[in-house]
């Protein structure tokens, strides 16, 4: 079905399947469509239907709070259309003409589910066909019997992989969470949309590295620091990782940070921030090469930071309050501008 945009950077039009939502399609035909999520949360690819008519995927969407629906407001994520139809999406929209990842759908079965913490669970989909995508970036998944989409930052770095490697935490009524600890999501099909995301990491910028994340935000994270540490960039380059987390039962990944900083002991640095507890001394026996201390992560980094901002390029990711406590920080006491700070707004 044709669809047309009317936007601040001109009038596009774009093919989108019968069963497919807006976003999607208008993303894999190479339009810049703005978002955020891409699951229905944060209200960012809102639009106005002008002419034709659509059908909402989820009318509980939490992103629907930002929107007018009396005066045909949508949400591109959670719209699929009828017909033939005309939307005005207030921003500005251009072509991507080949620039970046262009997402596309892919199939894949879900292996190596591991329990890393009481509430934190590792899995890998290995997809029917590669995909290729910016350290940093994120994908949809869904599964069957689980009611929506969830976005999802990919653990590992690799050009055309096959394999996607991903942690989750389990949240209070979260349905995709509760799957993966409750049922046996081994060998489960997963569909996959992506890549997604602009928290990326590009080499050539040539800048130093700051990365600043709380739980399962720390999955972006590694995906950076795996492509610096493969390249070589922290030959060159500074890269400073503080991880927070709420006590010493609830990290994971240790031995690959520790590893990280083995490789590049005089560049690379990382960070265990525990908001909950003090240190123990066998925590630190354990793993001399990462750095330990007690309080919020931001907190952490703000202290240990201070003097150090010249030439970086911050990355967050985390829950909401974490986030938030972040950017102040490296907005008001940093000085870093918006164009040196990149997270992603999953919720």
């Amino acid at each position: 079905m044709k669809v047309k945009v009317q936007t601040k950077g001109g009038n596009h039009e774009f093919e989108s399947g019968a069963d497919e939502n807006l976003l999607f399609a208008g993303l894999r035909n190479g339009l810049a469509l703005p978002y955020e999520c891409a699951t229905g949360t944060c209200g960012t690819c809102r639009a106005r239907v002008l002419e034709g008519d659509v059908e909402l995927n989820w009318t509980e969407a939490p992103g629907l709070s930002y929107v007018k629906q009396e005066k045909r407001e949508i949400l591109l994520c959670q719209a699929k259309a009828q017909g033939e139809c005309t939307l005005r999406i207030p921003a500005q929209v251009t072509h991507q003409n080949g620039v970046g990842k262009t997402p596309g759908y892919r199939s894949g079965i879900i292996e190596n589910v591991s329990v890393l913490t009481r509430d934190v669970v590792s899995f890998d989909v290995v997809l029917d066909a590669p995909l290729t995508f910016y350290a940093g970036q994120f994908a949809v998944l869904e599964v069957a019997g689980v009611i929506g989409r969830r976005a999802y930052s990919m653990v590992n770095y690799q050009p055309d992989t096959k394999v996607l490697e991903f942690v989750v935490k389990r949240k209070p009524n979260g349905r995709f969470s509760d799957w993966l600890f409750d049922a046996d999501p081994q060998g489960a099909l997963a569909k996959v949309f992506g890549p997604l995301g602009a928290a990326t990491f590009h080499p050539e910028e040539d800048k130093s590295i700051l990365c600043i994340a709380g739980g399962s935000g720390i999955a972006g994270m590694m995906s950076i620091i795996t492509q610096g540490c493969g390249d070589g960039y922290f030959s060159n380059h500074k890269g400073h990782v503080f991880f927070g987390v709420r006590t010493a039962e609830d990290v994971f990944f240790l031995d690959e940070f520790s590893a990280f900083v083995e490789a590049y002991p005089n560049k690379l640095e990382v960070t265990v921030a525990l908001s909950d507890e003090d240190v123990s001394v066998d925590l630190i026996a354990a793993y001399p090469r990462i750095n330990f201390a007690t309080g919020f992560v931001h907190s952490v980094t703000s202290e240990s930071m201070a003097g150090k901002y010249e030439n970086i390029l911050a990355y967050v990711a985390g829950p909401p309050p974490m986030v938030d406590g972040a950017l102040r920080m490296l907005v008001l006491e940093a000085r870093l501008p918006g164009t040196n700070i990149r997270y992603d707004k999953f919720g």
